[in-house]
C-alpha cells in the first residue's frame, strides 16, 4: 500500500511580537484577562508590505531545504486560506510563481481553521491514487489584516503565520492513517466575515460598520468545539483501532487552551502529550497546526514509528482529524 508520508515540515512567523501588555493600551483589557480565557500572551503581526503569499513562501523554502528538495520536484502545491491576497487568483499560484515551481498546479482551499487538515486528505487522497508523486501543503493566514482592533472579545486572539508540509508517496507503515472531514453549515454565522462576498459587497456602508472583520459568538463556539472534538479524537481512534495512551502528541488546532485541555480530559490525554504553542503564537486559523507540528518536529517531539494526532474546528463550522504515523 502507498501511504502518504510527510519528509519535511517549515514554519514561518513574522518577527513583530504583539503582547497582551500591548494590547491593553489599545483597548479594554488585560494580560491577566486575556492568558485566563484564552492562554495567549503574544502574537505575530505582519509587515504592511507583506502578503499572505509571502509568509508562505518563506515557510514553504523551510520545508524544501529541509527535504532536500528543488520547488521544480513538486507537482501540486495546496495552501489552505482564509486571508489570501486577493480575491483571485488563488494564493497558491502567487506561491507558486515565487518559489519558481514551474511543475506544480496549484489551488487554494477554504475550510477556516479546519483548512489544514482538509487539504492534507486533498494530498493524500492524490498522492493514494498515484496522480502526484510530491506535493506541498501550506497553512497561512494574515488574519491581522481582518480583526476589529476595537472589538476586545476579537482582537486578543488572532495572530499571523505560516506552515508547510511536503509529502511523498511512501510503501511502509509510516504515513498518513486516516483523514475524517466534517461540516454543518447550519451554524455559518458563529465564525465570519460578514461581507467582501457577492451576499454583502465592498461598499461605504460595510466598511464604515466594520464588516470586513472577523465577527464570532464565542460562548456558542467554545461549547460546540469542546463537544465535537472530543467525538472527533473518539471517532478517529476508533477507525484506527488506537487508544489514546498509544498517541504520542495530539496536535490541536491552536485556537483557545481552555478548549485544548477540555478535550484532552475528556479523552483522559495527559498535557504532556499535547502540543501548545498558542502563548506565542495566538489562533492563526489555518497556519495553526503545521506551524506546531513544525514546532513539534524541530524540537524533536516526533520520532519515527510515532502516532501523531491532528484535529481542528473552524467557520462553516467545519471540524477535522488526520492520524499519522511518523
Amino acid at each position: 500500500m502507498i501511504r502518504s508520508k510527510i519528509i519535511s515540515t517549515g514554519s514561518f512567523l513574522p518577527s513583530k511580537v504583539l503582547s497582551n501588555a500591548e494590547l491593553s493600551t489599545m483597548v479594554d483589557t488585560s494580560d491577566e484577562w486575556i492568558t485566563e480565557r484564552t492562554g495567549i500572551k503574544e502574537r505575530r503581526i505582519a509587515d504592511v508590505n507583506k502578503t499572505t503569499s509571502d509568509l508562505a513562501y518563506e515557510a514553504s523554502k523551510k520545508a524544501l531545504k529541509n527535504a532536500g528538495l528543488k520547488a521544480s520536484d513538486i507537482s501540486l502545491i495546496i495552501v489552505a486560506t482564509i486571508s489570501g491576497d486577493m480575491p483571485f487568483p488563488a494564493t497558491a499560484c502567487l506561491v507558486q510563481k515565487k518559489l519558481n515551481a514551474k511543475n506544480a498546479a496549484a489551488f487554494d482551499v477554504n475550510a477556516a481553521c479546519s483548512g489544514f487538515i482538509y487539504a492534507l486528505s486533498i494530498a493524500d487522497s492524490f498522492i493514494r491514487s498515484g496522480v502526484h508523486k510530491k506535493i506541498l501543503v501550506i497553512g497561512t493566514e494574515i488574519l491581522s489584516r481582518f480583526t476589529d482592533w476595537k472589538d476586545r472579545s476579537t482582537c486578543v486572539l488572532f495572530g499571523d503565520g505560516a506552515g508547510a508540509v511536503l509529502l511523498e508517496g511512501h510503501k511502509g507503515k509510516s504515513g498518513i492513517l486516516s483523514t475524517h472531514l466534517y461540516s454543518d453549515g447550519n451554524l455559518w454565522d458563529l465564525i465570519q466575515i460578514p461581507a467582501g462576498g457577492s451576499l454583502k459587497p465592498a461598499s461605504l456602508d460595510t466598511v464604515n460598520n466594520r464588516l470586513h472583520t472577523i465577527s464570532m459568538k464565542g460562548n456558542e463556539t467554545f461549547k460546540f468545539a469542546v463537544k465535537t472534538l472530543g467525538s472527533l479524537v473518539d471517532k478517529t481512534l476508533e477507525h484506527n483501532k488506537l487508544s489514546p495512551s498509544q498517541l504520542t502528541l495530539l496536535i490541536p488546532h491552536q485556537a483557545n487552551h481552555r478548549i485544548i485541555q477540555a478535550v484532552a480530559s475528556r479523552i483522559g490525554l495527559s498535557m504532556d502529550k499535547v502540543m501548545m504553542n498558542i502563548q506565542k503564537c495566538g489562533n492563526t486559523s489555518a497556519a495553526s497546526i503545521p506551524i506546531a507540528l513544525d514546532d513539534a518536529n524541530r524540537a524533536g517531539k516526533i520520532k519515527k514509528g510515532d502516532y501523531i494526532l491532528l484535529e481542528a474546528f473552524g467557520g462553516g463550522l467545519t471540524w477535522a482529524s488526520a492520524l499519522i504515523r511518523w
